[in-house]
């Protein structure tokens, strides 16, 4: 009788190598300032296009000037977050093209409206924005000044948008047609925006 002998092949040695403590406090930390610049790059794109909008309807009324004023402010936010996306190697959503159409839309849409509808537009968003800066600010400042940057950069916008938002006041607002009704379904759509920007 013949035995054979099968000779295995060696399989590879696989290595896992487990993360330190301190590791995965940084890969935490790094994920959480990824997914911060994310959604507020995308917000303020979004802002910028809305403003847009509102403009290109309003542009030659009285209320004109508040919003070109508005919209500059938008601009330079929108500018700084551009600079942040490669400064801090986040990664930008992938949903800009439709934050571009929608934005647009949003604005001009409300703005068709009339100046009070396209008002109580910019009340709900930049009230949107601001507690959702706020909830940044508590979240960064957790961790004493290692952000500090970022939190004196979001601090200001978050007072330029309460500035806006009281300006819509301001600019009667509140006397939009079915004024409640078309500010909450905007701060839904706004917090839907930042709930699925802040993830891809």
């Amino acid at each position: 009788m013949r035995f054979l002998l099968v000779h295995r092949a060696a399989r590879p040695l696989i290595q896992v190598r487990c993360l330190s403590s301190a590791e995965k406090a940084a890969a935490a930390d790094r994920a959480k300032i990824d997914r911060i610049i994310r959604v507020d790059h995308a917000g303020e794109y979004g802002a910028d296009r809305i403003y847009a909008g509102q403009l290109a309807v309003l542009g030659n009324t009285d209320v004109g000037p508040t919003i070109k004023h508005m919209w500059d402010q938008e601009k330079e936010h929108l500018e700084t977050f551009n600079r942040y996306i490669p400064k801090y190697r986040a990664r930008p959503t992938i949903l800009l093209p439709i934050w571009h159409v929608a934005g647009y839309a949003l604005g001009a849409g409300t703005a068709l409206l009339g100046k009070e509808a396209a008002m109580a537009c910019t009340v709900a968003v930049e009230a949107s924005i601001t507690e959702h800066y706020n909830e940044q600010i508590r979240e960064l400042s957790k961790d004493g000044d290692k952000h500090e940057e970022l939190i004196k950069t979001i601090s200001k916008f978050r007072d330029d948008e309460q500035e806006h938002h009281d300006t819509g006041l301001q600019h009667d607002a509140e006397q939009a047609p079915a004024y409640a009704l078309l500010t909450s379904a905007i701060k839904v759509g706004c917090k839907g925006a930042i709930w699925i920007s802040e993830r891809i």
